[in-house]
């Protein structure tokens, strides 16, 4: 497994998150125990011929001559709802921002924008990480609480009125390089949640307190976190380019 694809394990599924391409695979209760135990083993006989060929072309594996366990994010699943309850975030209407933090959020969105629509539509996940460790290697300082909640709240009254793309992906990488611009950092987190399987990006404050954020983000578990002195012990935030 390379690394730029991470895998959580909820126990009853696995959901695999390609972060070059975007890709996302979700592995049921079948499937998910077979890539547990060749995960284990760090090779591909356990999966059998027919998932070990999608996900190959999938390139959610790739061929490889070391034998090493592969790294699966043990996730925390909710009480399990059927598919019939959904955690909001981030989605309710923002607060009015002044017009010099506005400016500096639509620049950021732009920027953001811009990064999305320079390439291939299938690398354009991958641009957006390399975009911000390049940010965050820039910071001189963290970001305080209310240096990062004004920020989220600018971006997010831009976005509000945005013409192209403005969901949690976008609004979070804009926060970063929004704050990056002035030399402060902040994590990047994307986690994802099960039942049903889905994703959400957010950041956070040095002390790992998620900025603008709705309880209902804890439901997510953090699979890739970006930033200088994060906390997440399950893998590196680099991501080879």
């Amino acid at each position: 497994m390379p690394a730029h694809v991470r895998a959580a394990d909820f126990g009853h599924v696995v959901v695999l998150i390609d972060y070059r391409s975007g890709r996302v695979q979700g592995l049921l209760p079948a499937a998910a125990e077979r890539f547990r135990v060749a995960a284990g083993a760090g090779q591909s006989y356990p999966l059998g011929e027919r998932l070990c060929t999608q996900l190959l072309a999938a390139g959610l594996l790739v061929p490889g001559g070391s034998v090493s366990p592969w790294q699966l994010i043990a996730a925390h699943s909710m009480r399990s709802s059927w598919g019939s309850a959904e955690h909001a975030a981030g989605v309710t209407r923002p607060l009015p921002a002044s017009p010099l933090h506005l400016l500096g959020a639509t620049s950021a969105l732009i920027a953001v924008s811009s990064v999305k629509a320079t390439g291939s539509k299938r690398a354009a996940t991958g641009r957006i990480v390399r975009a911000l460790q390049l940010a965050m290697s820039t910071a001189l300082r963290p970001a305080t609480p209310e240096e990062a909640h004004l920020t989220v709240t600018a971006i997010r009254a831009a976005g509000w009125y945005s013409p192209g793309r403005a969901a949690c992906l976008e609004e979070s990488a804009a926060a970063v390089l929004s704050l990056a611009a002035r030399r402060l950092s902040v994590r990047w987190c994307h986690g994802v949640a099960a039942d049903p399987v889905r994703m959400h990006a957010w950041v956070q404050t040095e002390d790992g307190t998620a900025v603008g954020e709705p309880v209902s983000t804890l439901a997510y578990t953090p699979v890739l976190v970006i930033g200088a002195h994060h906390r997440h012990r399950n893998r590196p935030d680099h991501l080879d380019p």
